[in-house]
């Protein structure tokens, strides 16, 4: 006589623990790391906020441990990295114990950091055939003129090799503002870029916003009056646009080349065709999200939540260029 299978009921039935997406970031208020922690929410996902500055890295042979304060840090499915300019150091280190620790993580140390050095960054983009403006970084204090005329003539922009939100960014019109700009930054031990400047995208760029292998959300940005730089920061108006095909490909490529599976990809539209200035590892969307309507956030998200279940079904989700 056949025995009935007792039913389960569906109240009873074990359930699949919901992903844990750690949110890398110094303050839980922010506007950005708010909106990753709603996303994962309204998708079914433990949103966890872990502040970069308190988690310890702890190397010993064969065992990499991240504790957060005296305690180890929990079980986490994936890695939303937040990094700021000014913690970068110490961020990259933490994102590598992550990786050490085999945790999927949304962009990895070693992208974070060529995409915060600006010659570096532009240096991966150039060798690959992107376009970019002429760039130049000297040292020795030699006659200014041969420098500038190499970078395409006045005006020229001179940059920071580190700085973020138009911050070390500065226009010289004459060579004089050229040569003051070069020996105060010199005398102050900071290195230094001239960049060529493209006449015809002077006050406006366009950021693209790269999620995997696509622009989730664009906007072209302009400039307040009096006021070369676009970044919305610095008064800068976005207003969202349809991206062309080239710009398309080329702030995905960009994203590529970096190695970055998220990143705002901040491009001219020149004479000569799109040129990337900077790819942002951590950025914001606060803008973009008010210009476009989108939400920008929830595919960050939706994007990590697959990178972490193709880490759990055993394949690697890293691009190879």
């Amino acid at each position: 006589m056949a025995v009935a299978k007792k039913k389960i009921p569906v109240s009873r039935r074990r359930r699949p623990s919901p992903l844990v997406v750690c949110v890398l970031s110094r303050k839980k208020t922010l506007y950005s790391t708010r909106r990753l922690v709603q996303a994962a929410k309204l998708l079914g996902y433990r949103p966890l906020v872990l502040d970069t500055l308190r988690c310890n890295v702890v190397v010993e042979s064969g065992r990499p441990v991240l504790r957060y304060g005296t305690e180890p840090v929990p079980p986490l499915d994936v890695v939303v990295p937040r990094i700021g300019a000014s913690i970068t150091s110490y961020g990259l280190a933490v994102v590598s114990q992550l990786e050490m620790m085999e945790v999927p993580v949304l962009n990895d140390a070693n992208a974070i950091a060529s995409s915060r050095d600006k010659l570096r960054c532009l240096q991966l983009l150039g060798r690959r055939g992107v376009g970019i403006p002429t760039t130049l970084m000297a040292h020795r204090r030699t006659d200014i003129g041969p420098l500038v005329e190499q970078v395409g003539g006045l005006p020229v922009i001179v940059k920071l090799i580190q700085g973020t939100q138009g911050i070390g960014v500065m226009i010289a019109r004459t060579f004089d503002e050229v040569e003051t700009l070069l020996n105060t930054f010199w005398d102050l031990g900071h290195d230094i870029l001239l960049q060529q400047f493209i006449q015809e995208s002077e006050g406006k760029d366009i950021r693209a916003f790269v999620v995997g292998d696509r622009v989730v959300a664009a906007m072209r940005r302009q400039a307040k009056a009096g006021e070369f730089r676009s970044n919305i920061h610095r008064g800068g108006e976005g207003v969202p646009i349809d991206l062309s095909e080239e710009l398309t490909a080329t702030a995905v490529r960009a994203a590529r080349i970096i190695g970055l599976e998220v990143a705002g990809v901040d491009m001219l539209e020149s004479n000569r065709g799109p040129m990337v200035l900077e790819v942002n590892s951590s950025p914001g969307f606060e803008g973009i999200e008010g210009a476009t309507r989108l939400d920008v956030a929830g595919k960050i998200i939706r994007h990590a939540a697959q990178l972490a279940l193709a880490h759990k079904a055993g394949f690697c989700k890293r691009r190879v260029v």
